[in-house]
């Protein structure tokens, strides 16, 4: 794996990873069929999901919670790319809002994206966009993330 590349502009801040998918890794992942994409060249790492009647609530659109759930796993895995280019470094969510702008319905693909735009050592702040394949853009949402410490990690691992 090559070194990554850290791009700095007034908008965002990505790591540039090798291709990298993450599929299957959690229960709630399994269970719903989202792919984790940590290896975009842009390095900003990205939620896809191919929806179906499973995914829908009663009026048979993409269920808000399952929305909000993709653009957090985008925005969370945007933030570990920033220290582990695998895209594997746990973040915590410490507060997200999304605004809901349009409907998907089952047979399209959307696709959530984070974006890094702000923080320091302990906090980010990442955004987030989820896009249908036909470019309607779904929903947004902005978060703050905390990188679990490595004291904590070690401390869950005994």
């Amino acid at each position: 794996m090559g070194t990554p590349i850290i791009i700095w502009n007034a908008l965002s801040v990505c790591l540039q990873p090798d291709m990298t998918l993450i599929e299957g890794e959690t229960g709630t992942q399994r269970s719903l069929g989202y792919v984790i994409d940590v290896g975009q060249p842009d390095g900003c790492a990205r939620v896809w999901l191919d929806l179906d009647e499973d995914h829908t609530n009663r009026h048979l659109v993409l269920h808000g919670g399952i929305a909000s759930l993709l653009l957090d796993s985008a925005m969370g895995a945007t933030g570990s790319l920033t220290v582990d280019p695998a895209g594997r470094a746990p973040f915590l969510t410490v507060s997200m809002t999304t605004q809901f702008l349009a409907a998907a319905r089952a047979g399209q693909r959307v696709t959530a994206t984070g974006t890094v735009t702000g923080g320091g050592r302990s906090l980010l702040f990442i955004a987030g966009e989820l896009v249908a394949d036909d470019g309607t853009l779904i929903a947004t949402a902005t978060g703050v993330f905390k990188r679990v410490p490595q004291d904590k990690l070690r401390e869950a691992a005994t």
